[in-house]
């Protein structure tokens, strides 16, 4: 008798802007990655992400574990966009007196209202 064995896809999907996300969830491998390496269990990662089945988060685990030069690229880029992302954003409404700037629109805003 000759056994078969299931193969199950894997549980990681690219979206439009070239996050891999988890299964069907939106919580991106970065976040499973991030946790594992901090130490958490994959257990306590599917506790930390209710979104999230065991099974995935140990797929991720396991894709991590055997692609990890591939990830770390990945990992790499996405924290070089994130970067781009945040220098666009600061230049865009400076940091600079931003607490100053939402205490005096606060203030304008209670001012018009009373």
């Amino acid at each position: 008798m000759t056994r078969e064995l299931a193969v199950d896809p894997m549980p990681l999907q690219i979206n439009e802007d070239g996050v891999i996300l988890i299964g069907n969830t939106r919580v991106p491998l970065d976040t499973v990655v991030n946790a594992y390496e901090r130490g958490s269990s994959a257990e306590e990662i599917a506790r930390q992400y209710s979104a999230l089945q065991l099974s995935d988060v140990y797929a991720a685990i396991a894709y991590y574990l055997r692609h990890p030069a591939e990830v770390a690229a990945y990992l790499h880029e996405r924290t070089q966009h994130a970067a781009a992302v945040r220098q666009e954003n600061e230049a865009r409404c400076p940091p600079d007196g931003l607490r100053e700037r939402l205490q005096a629109r606060r203030a304008a805003n209670e001012a018009a209202q009373s």
